[in-house]
């Protein structure tokens, strides 16, 4: 059964650093390409970053620069380094991974940036 279980997520000040992490089980993790997603009340989920089976990575245009995704394939974990946050990062942030053209998500994080 694939899973992804979400961690890291907390309540930080603008222009500090978090890192999420996202553990995958039930799968050939880094054969699929999988992604970070947020969601904020009221809006619909969007999407944040992006790496592939071969670790090409991409990042909306609002976070390049300040996040970067990367994983671990030993840990069976995916990361998501984000750094100078803004109040417009707040959002429950989603791991998302394509399994045999299936996709799953994950319960998601909590992430509260404050002025």
């Amino acid at each position: 059964q694939v899973q992804f279980v979400e961690s890291g997520g907390g309540s930080v000040q603008a222009g500090e650093s978090l890192t999420l992490s996202c553990t995958g089980s039930g799968f050939r993790f880094g054969w699929y390409i999988m992604y970070w997603y947020r969601q904020v009340p009221g809006k619909e989920r969007e999407f944040v970053c992006e790496i592939t089976s071969l670790d090409g990575t991409r990042c909306a245009d609002s976070v390049n620069g300040r996040f970067v995704i990367s994983r671990d394939i030993e840990k069976k974990t995916m990361f998501l380094r984000m750094d100078k946050l803004t109040p417009d990062d707040t959002g429950i942030y989603y791991c998302r991974g394509d399994v045999d053209m299936r996709t799953y998500w994950g319960h998601g994080t909590q992430v509260t940036v404050s002025e």
